[in-house]
């Protein structure tokens, strides 16, 4: 005889369903809403908005252009635009842990950058082979985030510092210091930004095709795809990750239950950190080689985008990611084509980040009003 479910038991797994169906459906409706506000602002301007769309695809290497340079093509493209999705990404899983665990990074880019000039001027420089060099550059990225990521963490546990206000802080004193060494130490007098990074340095694998055409592969890509499914196992598999996402959900019922939420608050802000160092190297030693003195890179705020579009889960991040860099990459191509400035990249992710954050607030509401 088949059991009869209680009205508590019947009422639980209807609010999971809706839960579980609105983490699809809500990134999937802010990315309607968000092309359907960006058809409108090309149509508003004059312009074909399919097209338009379009083009940001075509310069990202995920569409055909009607013409190539002779040493560029499809591929080259798609090469180009996987090196700045790998920081992106990376950059995006730094606030998703800070933010499962409770803790809004927002300097994210505070951190890329100093990461990234550490391992300029301790690693790009140097003569090392190839291989030590990259090995250094990851170990420098990793270090230096995280060790700022954990002061940030500590501030926030032992004086009450709020993580936002704190964060803020660092980007601006890590941007002026680093300004600072660039312009009376490491300046290339030409470009005004710093010295080239030697090739040796870079994270990248050069391969000359018969063609005559130099693929660039970015090695970032690897790591940022296989960062995302360890976090993922990190959060979802084991102790240390519960721990994270108890003291996010409740940190009082974290603490009373025997966390240790000074650990855990520092641990969380060290992987966040870490994360975003990782970002930083990639960025500044693989998609670019020179750091422009006092310029926060404005992909450590996208990646806030990429975090609340990917509903705060590590993998999904990876296809938030992808969409969110299809506009930033491809947008000065968008503004050669159209006419339309390629500014426009940054009111997108704008809409998407607004609209994710309403999802969130709405997901919110319909689980609290069951």
């Amino acid at each position: 005889m088949k059991a009869i479910k209680s009205p508590k038991r019947l009422k639980a797994e209807t609010v999971l369903s809706r839960v579980r169906s609105s983490r699809l459906l809500i990134p999937l409706g802010s990315i309607v809403l968000t092309f359907a506000v960006l058809a409108l602002v090309f149509v508003l301007v004059g312009r074909n908005p399919f097209t338009a769309i379009y083009s940001f695809f075509q310069g990202s290497g995920l569409g055909l252009k009607p013409s190539y340079a002779s040493s560029s093509s499809m591929l080259t493209d798609f090469l180009s635009y996987l090196g700045i999705l790998a920081p992106m990404l990376l950059g995006s899983l730094g606030v998703v842990v800070g933010l499962r665990g409770g803790l809004f990074n927002i300097g994210v880019s505070g951190q890329m950058l100093l990461s990234g000039f550490l391992a300029t001027i301790l690693v790009g420089y140097s003569n090392l082979p190839p291989t030590v060099s990259i090995c250094l550059v990851l170990i420098i990225g990793l270090l230096s985030g995280a060790m700022l990521g954990g002061i940030i963490g500590w501030l926030k546990y032992r004086f009450n510092v709020h993580e936002v206000v704190s964060s803020i802080m660092f980007n601006y004193i890590v941007s002026f210091l680093t300004g600072y060494f660039i312009k009376t130490k490491y300046v290339d007098p030409i470009i005004r930004s710093s010295k080239q990074v030697a090739l040796n340095a870079r994270l990248n694998i050069v391969i000359n095709t018969a063609a005559n055409r130099r693929l660039i592969i970015p090695v970032g890509i690897f790591i940022a795809v296989a960062m995302a499914f360890l976090i993922r196992f990190y959060l979802e598999r084991t102790v240390g990750g519960f721990e994270v996402k108890m003291m996010g959900f409740n940190r009082e019922g974290a603490a009373y239950s025997g966390v240790s939420i000074r650990k855990v608050m520092i641990r969380t802000m060290l992987i966040s950190g870490a994360l975003a160092g990782l970002a930083g190297v990639t960025y500044y030693l693989g998609y670019y080689s020179t750091i422009v003195p006092k310029a926060l890179p404005s992909l450590g705020y996208d990646a806030i985008a990429v975090a609340l579009l990917g509903n705060l889960g590590p993998v999904s991040c990876i296809l938030s990611s992808a969409l969110i860099t299809i506009f930033q990459k491809g947008a000065v191509y968008m503004s050669s084509t159209t006419g339309v400035v390629r500014e426009i990249a940054s009111l997108v992710t704008g809409i998407l980040l607004l609209f994710s954050s309403l999802g969130v607030s709405v997901r919110e509401r319909t689980r609290h009003s069951e």
